[in-house]
C-alpha cells in the first residue's frame, strides 16, 4: 500500500477524491432539505449527453459535461417554478432523455456504450494532472459558495415562503442552488461516475442527519463523512486490488463505504431519538 501511494497517479487520485467528498454533501445538504435527494441522478443522466458531445465534437467531456448540467437544472428550475409539470415529471425528462441522447450522440460519433464506462461508473484512478485541476477548482467554488452563502441557501431550502416575506431573492438561490448540484455532478464524475454521484450527494448528509440535531451540525458533519467515504473507498479499492488481486472499481467501493455508515449511524439516531422523547 506505501508503494502505491507512492505513485503520482494514486496521489492525484487520493486528491480528487478528497476535493469530491468535500464538495458533493456540501450541495447535497440543500437538496436534500429541499426534498431534490434525486436531482443528481437526473443532472447525471444530462451530464452523459454533454460527454457524448464532447467525444462527438473533439472537445474536452468534462467542460461540456458542466455546460450542459448546467443548462440542464436551469431549465428543471423554470419548468418547477412556472409549475408546467411537477418536480417528478422533470426529473424522468432528465433521466431518460439525458441517457438516451449521450448513448445516441456517443453511437455518431464513432464510439460505442464502453466508451462512457469511465464516465458513468467513475475511474479515479487514471484522471490526469488536467482533470485534478478542473475538480480541484470546481470544487472550491461549491464549497465557497456553499458554506459563505449557507443562512440564504438554508432560507429558501426551508422555507421559501417566509424567506420570500424577508426579502431574500428565492428564485435566484433556487436556481443557484440547481446549478451547484450541476456543477458538483460533473466534478464527481471522475470519482463515483454519473450514475452514482446522487448516493455521494445525499448518503453522508441522510447519515449526519442521524446523529445531529442543527443545520449547521448536519452540514459539517457530511462533510466529514463525504471526505472519509471517499477516501477510505479509495484506498479500500486500492488495497483488495493490491494485496487480495480482486478488480474492485473505487466508484462503487466509495458509495458502498458510505451506504455502511448509514447502516451503522442509524442505530445511534433512533437511540438518540428515544432519549430525547424520554426526556421530554
Amino acid at each position: 500500500m506505501i508503494d502505491l501511494l507512492s505513485h503520482p497517479f494514486m496521489l492525484r487520485a487520493l486528491l480528487a477524491a478528497a476535493v469530491t467528498g468535500l464538495a458533493a454533501p456540501t450541495i447535497g445538504t440543500y437538496l436534500v432539505q429541499r426534498r431534490l435527494a434525486l436531482l443528481g441522478d437526473g443532472l447525471g443522466h444530462v451530464a452523459v449527453f454533454g460527454v457524448a458531445v464532447g467525444l462527438f465534437t473533439g472537445t474536452s467531456p468534462t467542460w461540456v459535461a458542466v455546460l450542459v448540467a448546467i443548462l440542464g437544472a436551469v431549465a428543471i428550475e423554470v419548468i418547477r417554478e412556472r409549475g408546467h409539470t411537477n418536480g417528478d415529471v422533470a426529473l424522468a425528462l432528465l433521466f431518460y432523455g439525458g441517457l438516451a441522447a449521450g448513448v445516441l450522440v456517443t453511437g455518431l460519433a464513432g464510439q460505442n456504450a464502453s466508451t462512457l464506462q469511465s464516465f458513468l461508473f467513475g475511474s479515479v484512478t487514471t484522471v490526469s494532472y488536467a482533470d485534478v485541476m478542473t475538480t480541484l477548482a470546481l470544487a472550491v467554488v461549491v464549497v465557497l459558495l456553499c458554506v459563505g452563502l449557507s443562512p440564504q441557501l438554508f432560507a429558501v431550502a426551508q422555507d421559501p415562503e417566509f424567506a420570500r416575506v424577508a426579502g431574500v431573492r428565492v428564485r435566484l438561490y433556487h436556481l443557484l442552488i440547481a446549478v451547484l448540484a450541476a456543477v458538483t455532478v460533473t466534478v464527481a464524475m471522475r470519482t463515483v461516475g454519473l450514475l452514482l454521484v446522487s448516493a455521494l450527494m445525499v448518503v453522508p448528509v441522510a447519515t449526519s442527519q442521524q446523529l445531529t440535531r442543527s443545520f449547521r451540525g448536519t452540514l459539517g458533519l457530511a462533510m466529514g463523512l463525504g471526505l472519509v467515504a471517499a477516501v477510505g473507498g479509495l484506498l479500500l479499492a486500492a488495497f483488495l486490488s493490491l494485496d487480495f488481486d480482486l478488480d474492485v472499481a473505487p466508484g462503487p467501493a466509495i458509495v458502498l463505504l458510505s451506504l455502511t455508515g448509514f447502516a451503522l449511524a442509524w442505530p445511534v439516531g433512533a437511540w438518540l431519538r428515544s432519549r430525547e422523547v424520554a426526556r421530554a
